[in-house]
C-alpha cells in the first residue's frame, strides 16, 4: 500500500503524527477510490485523539495549505491543500434514539469508528503514523466486496439504515456510480426501513438524487429507488408513471421505463444535469392526461403543457433551484413534441422560424432531447422519425444563417417606436412589436431594420398612430 499513498499530503500528516505521538489514518472514500484506481480529491483523516488539535498542527507552517475551518460542535476541522479538501475527525462512537437520526456522539476507539461507517467499501483505512505507515486495515472485508462489486454494511443492515436513513439513498447512489449490486440483506433492509426516510431533510435527499442523476447510467439508480419503494416517498409523480394499461387489446408503453431510457440516452450525450432533469420530466403529465378513445387508442393530449405547469411545484418540493434551471426545464418540457410534430409537409420556413424563436439558445438541447425521446422497438419507425428530425435540423441551419432567429432581438425597439410617434409607454408599443415579430417569423418581412421600420409605419396606421415627422 506504500506505493498508493505517495501523495505529499500523507507524508506531511505522517510527520505531524510522529511529532504528536498519535495514531492517524486515512479512511473511507479515498481508500476505496485508491483501490478502484479512481481519482479523488476528498481526504478523510481519522485521529485517535482530537481531530481539531491535530488539524491545527497540520495547518501550521504548511506551504500550500489554506482555509482551516474548525467545527467545534461536530469535533471536526477542514482545510485545503492545493486542490485537495482534507477533513479531520477524532475517533468516535455513536448511539441513536428511535425518534431521531441524530446520534449521541462520544469519544471512541478505532474499531468503534470503523464500525459506524456506512458500507464495508468505505470502512477501510490506511495507517499514516510512522510505525505502521501504509498498512491497510480492512476489518469488514471491504476488499472482497470491491472485487465482487457488491455493497454491504459493516453492521447489520437493518440497524445501519434505521440509525441513519440517508444511508439508504447513499446505497443507491454508490450502486449507481460504481455499477455495484446491493447485497440481498441491504435490499431487504431498505424495503423494511424505507419509511424512515421521512425524517431526513429534503435537501439531503435531493443532494443524493442529484449525484444519481449525474452518474453515467442514472436509470440504474432510479430502478433501485423504485423497486425499494424510496422513490414513492419523495417523487410520487415519477413512480406513478410506471405500468401498462390495456383496453380492447390496445396498450400504451410503460412511461416510467420509457423515461429512464430517454434519460440514459441524453446522459450518453450530455453532462448537463438540467437537460437530464428535462428528460426525467418531459412526460411527467402523462398519468394525469391519459385517456382511452376507441378510435385512437390511448392519448395523452396536452401533456407537454400540463407537464410544464407541474415542473415548478416539483422543483419547489425537491428544493431544486427555481431560477434559470427551472425556466430551462419548463421550456424543454413544453417544446419537446414540437420538432417531431413537424412532418415532411409541415417543415415550412415559418414553422421552423417559430421553433427557433421559442427555443432560442436551447434549441440544440431540445433537439438532443427529441432524438432521445424516440424509443420505439419498431426500427423502421425510429429511422423514419430520426430522418425527419435531420430534415428539421437542416432547415434550421438554412433559416438561422439567413434570419438569425436563434438570438432574435427586435430590429425596432420600444424606444424607437416611442420616439417615432411621440408617445410614452403603453399597449400600442406591445401591439406594434408583436406585429413586427410575427411578420418576421412568418416570412412577411426579413429580420432587418429597414423592412421592420417600414412595416412598423403601416401597422401604426391601423391603430391611428402617425409619425412626428
Amino acid at each position: 500500500m506504500h506505493k498508493l499513498i505517495k501523495n505529499p499530503v500523507f507524508k506531511h500528516i505522517s510527520q505531524i503524527a510522529e511529532k504528536k505521538a498519535c495514531e492517524v489514518f486515512v479512511v473511507g472514500g479515498y481508500v476505496r477510490d485508491l483501490l478502484l484506481k479512481r481519482p479523488s480529491k476528498d481526504i478523510d483523516i481519522l485521529v485517535l485523539g482530537s481531530g481539531i488539535d491535530f488539524a491545527e498542527s497540520v495547518a501550521e507552517n504548511w506551504k500550500g495549505c489554506s482555509g482551516l475551518n474548525v467545527f467545534k460542535n461536530f469535533g471536526t476541522a477542514m482545510l485545503r491543500y492545493k486542490d485537495y479538501e482534507i477533513e479531520f475527525v477524532g475517533a468516535r462512537k455513536e448511539s441513536y434514539r428511535s425518534h431521531s437520526r441524530k446520534p449521541v456522539v462520544e469519544d471512541g476507539s478505532f474499531t468503534d469508528d470503523i464500525a459506524r461507517r456506512d458500507f464495508t467499501i468505505n470502512a477501510m483505512a490506511v495507517a499514516l503514523h510512522p510505525a505502521a505507515f501504509g498498512t491497510l486495515i480492512d476489518l469488514y472485508n471491504g476488499q472482497d466486496d470491491l472485487k465482487n462489486n457488491v455493497l454491504r454494511t459493516p453492521l447489520p443492515a437493518e440497524k445501519t439504515f434505521y440509525d441513519d436513513p440517508l444511508r439508504m439513498m447513499r446505497a443507491v447512489r454508490f450502486a449507481t456510480q460504481l455499477n455495484f449490486k446491493l447485497h440481498p440483506q441491504v435490499l431487504k433492509a431498505i424495503k423494511m426501513n424505507g419509511d424512515r426516510l421521512r425524517i431526513i431533510s429534503q435537501e439531503r435527499i435531493t443532494d443524493e438524487l442529484q449525484k444519481i442523476i449525474i452518474s453515467d447510467k442514472p436509470s440504474t439508480g432510479f430502478k433501485l429507488l423504485f423497486s425499494t419503494g424510496l422513490l414513492h416517498l419523495f417523487f410520487p409523480e415519477l413512480s406513478q408513471m410506471q405500468g401498462v394499461e390495456v383496453l380492447d387489446k390496445k396498450a400504451h408503453k410503460d412511461n416510467f421505463f420509457h423515461t429512464l431510457e430517454v434519460l440514459d440516452k441524453v446522459s450518453e450525450k450530455s453532462q448537463n444535469i438540467w437537460l437530464r432533469w428535462a428528460a426525467i420530466l418531459h412526460d411527467i403529465a402523462k398519468p394525469v392526461t391519459k385517456k382511452y378513445c376507441p378510435e385512437d387508442g390511448w392519448t395523452f393530449h396536452s401533456h407537454e403543457f400540463i407537464g410544464e405547469k407541474m415542473v415548478k411545484p416539483i422543483f419547489r418540493r425537491l428544493r431544486l433551484p427555481t431560477g434559470g434551471p427551472l425556466k430551462y426545464v419548463q421550456k424543454l418540457v413544453r417544446l419537446h413534441l414540437r420538432p417531431i410534430a413537424l412532418t415532411e409537409d409541415s417543415i415550412t420556413d415559418s414553422a421552423v422560424r417559430r421553433l427557433l424563436f421559442d427555443a432560442g439558445e436551447d434549441i440544440d438541447d431540445l433537439m438532443l432531447l427529441c432524438k432521445a425521446d424516440i424509443t420505439s422497438k419498431n426500427e423502421a419507425k425510429v429511422k423514419r422519425f430520426l430522418k425527419n428530425l435531420e430534415k428539421v435540423e437542416q432547415k434550421m441551419v438554412e433559416i438561422e444563417k439567413k434570419d438569425h432567429i436563434r438570438t432574435f432581438q427586435p430590429p425596432v425597439t420600444g424606444e424607437i417606436i416611442m420616439e417615432t410617434f411621440g408617445i410614452g409607454p403603453g399597449r400600442e408599443i406591445g401591439i406594434i412589436k408583436n406585429a413586427i415579430k410575427d411578420a418576421i417569423l412568418d416570412g412577411v418581412i426579413t429580420n432587418t431594420y429597414e423592412e421592420a421600420y417600414d412595416f412598423m409605419l403601416k401597422e401604426a396606421e391601423k391603430i391611428n398612430l402617425k409619425p412626428l415627422k
